[in-house]
């Protein structure tokens, strides 16, 4: 029997599901944020965040955060938080934990900066995020 790596569909689907984590506060804020998985971080967005390695990367949020949202960014395009599939698999074979758990922080944390938050907060929620 043959065992492959989880596809970007699989990474979708536990990103998909982590947001039920989250208090509804957030969740009714998050409808139209997009959510993409790709293998890595393109060229722009690495040299962008000044790295060096596409493994760096696990994860993005492009948009501007719910207190900056106005009426006049119309023609913006939509908020969106960016999975990056390949460094997903070295982070989660290096540290063990179950890939649901990895993707949900991944993806926690890409919601705190959607709502402008520290780390501090971020960590917060994802500790509620877990206990439930």
């Amino acid at each position: 029997m043959a065992t492959y790596a989880p596809s970007r569909d699989d990474i979708e689907r536990l990103a998909g599901a982590a947001p039920e984590r989250l208090p509804e506060l957030f969740r009714q804020h998050l409808g139209g944020v997009i959510l993409r998985v790709e293998e890595f971080a393109d060229e722009d967005v690495l040299r962008e965040l000044g790295a060096e390695n596409p493994f760096e990367i696990s994860g993005l949020y492009t948009g501007r955060p719910v207190g900056e949202k106005s009426s006049d960014l119309s023609g913006a395009l939509p908020d969106m938080i960016h999975l990056y599939r390949r460094p997903i698999l070295d982070e989660w074979a290096e540290q063990g934990e179950s890939l649901e758990t990895l993707v949900t922080h991944i993806v926690v944390h890409e919601v705190g900066h959607h709502f402008g938050l520290s780390d501090d907060a971020m960590h917060a929620i994802e500790e509620a995020a877990s206990e439930e």
